[in-house]
């Protein structure tokens, strides 16, 4: 990439003022008075505010094309605060747009410095790397360029999962890039199973742990086995059915050992991972049998009616939701169906694999979910939603509502759940008013009589 012939401070800021240490586009044509506007790219705020959902209609695809070319160049930048900006910047972009002919010209360049980021990057920009990775194998779909890409960074996030000396937060992200191209890359049976034995020797350490400290344990360590048990889980579902068995007979004895853990997201992920491996078996054999059915109803009952007062009372009300499901789907087999609105469409979640993976793919896209399941062919076929829906401005336009509907419509809801609640109170009222002059009435008694 050529270097910038100008670093002084009459490169279009007037004399006195400093220029950034950023670096020009690697586009031939580009002239010396666009690169005055390179430094706008280290923010990735900028990208935000310039291409977000609002403004969408008025960026045009030049100028979207033009920004990201500098947020990919400035990935090399020497000032590790710019490359980070620029990583964000790019996830950004990939999680609010749709950019498969973009990115597929330039995957080579991305995965290079994508690698050199994770290689030689501090934890914050580690974990930007990581995250670009997952997005852009999400744009990809289950293709060679996404196997390309796993085959490249999957030795260097071993390494570093495997590394008890990085940082935990890096290790985390990379278990979770790991976890997400893995998954995207079906068709490698050999590595996932790699992959899953990787992350399998991350959260077993968890059962000795609990036999041997009764449950004490590093806060550090155990986020990590979280993460390693959450993405073996979303693995676990695209596994063939002889292998769901093998880690079936491995697990399922083993797992409920986690429901003492003093975390409560370890107790929340073991209970949803429980749950799924019960549907899994259930979907094997429709007589599945649980030897140690009773106590663990019990220790999943006690858990969905918790009240410790030495717990959180948000970790309580989290833990009795989450359990209620969970207790529900193994002695039940029923699940609640969650339904999930973007655009004119409807997704239902009725089973914890759908659900496993839905969250799964939220995390990763965040506020862009929507988006990507209304655009995203590859999000489509796992959730089995068909081609994407096309509709034209005007359909669109007819199917909003108008704000002044809106505005009514949420006027009428607040008036209904006002009277609804003052109902409520009324009701409170009037029986504490009850309660009163029944009390007035046996002290009047007690005094008369004595």
């Amino acid at each position: 990439m050529p270097k910038s012939k100008k670093r002084g401070g009459n490169s279009g800021r007037g004399a006195g003022g400093q220029h950034r240490n950023v670096q020009p586009f690697s586009d031939e044509d580009a002239s010396i008075e666009t690169m005055s506007h390179c430094s706008g790219f280290s923010d990735p705020a900028s990208f935000t505010e310039d291409v977000g959902p609002e403004v969408e209609e008025e960026a045009t695809q030049e100028d979207l094309e033009y920004k990201l070319k500098g947020f990919i160049d400035l990935t090399l930048d020497k000032s590790a605060k710019t490359r980070q900006a620029a990583l964000e910047g790019l996830k950004n972009a990939l999680t609010s747009k749709i950019l498969f002919d973009f990115i597929l010209e330039r995957r080579m360049t991305l995965t290079d410095s994508i690698e050199r980021c994770i290689k030689k990057g501090k934890s914050d920009e580690q974990c930007a790397a990581a995250g670009l990775a997952c997005l852009l194998c999400v744009q990809l779909g289950s293709g060679i360029e996404s196997e390309e890409i796993f085959k490249t960074l999957a030795p260097v996030l071993k390494k570093i999962i495997s590394d008890g000396t990085a940082n935990i937060q890096t290790r985390r992200a990379c278990i979770t890039c790991l976890g997400i191209c893995c998954f995207i890359v079906t068709e490698d049976i050999t590595e996932l199973y790699l992959t899953m034995e990787c992350l399998e020797n991350i959260f077993t350490k968890s059962y000795q742990r609990e036999r041997d400290t009764n449950g004490i344990s590093s806060t550090h360590s155990m986020m990590l086995h979280i993460s390693a048990l959450f993405t073996w889980t979303l693995l676990l579902t695209i596994c063939p059915v002889s292998e769901v068995k093998k880690k079936l007979e491995m697990h399922l004895h083993k797992l409920p050992s986690l429901l003492s853990c003093d975390d409560v997201n370890m107790r929340i992920v073991a209970g949803e991972t429980l749950a799924l491996l019960f549907e899994l078996a259930r979907e094997m054999d429709a007589d599945f049998f649980y030897e140690d059915m009773e106590h663990l109803s019990q220790k999943l009952r006690s858990l969905a009616t918790d009240g410790n007062k030495h717990r959180a009372k948000v970790d309580k009300r989290k833990q009795r939701s989450v359990f209620r499901d969970v207790l529900r789907a193994i002695e039940e087999r029923d699940f609640t169906t969650e339904t999930v609105k973007f655009g004119p469409e409807r997704m239902y979640i009725d089973c914890w694999v759908k659900k496993q993976t839905y969250y799964t793919f939220k995390e990763i896209l965040g506020s862009g979910m929507q988006y990507h399941l209304q655009s995203n062919e590859f999000l489509r076929n796992v959730f089995e939603l068909g081609p994407p829906v096309m509709l034209d401005a005007a359909t669109l336009k007819t199917m909003k509502i108008p704000r002044f509907e809106r505005h009514l419509y949420n006027s009428a809801a607040f008036k209904a759940r006002t009277k609804a609640r003052s109902k409520c109170r009324d009701k409170r009222a009037d029986s504490s008013l009850i309660l009163n002059n029944q009390l007035n009435v046996c002290v009047a008694c007690f005094l008369y009589n004595k």
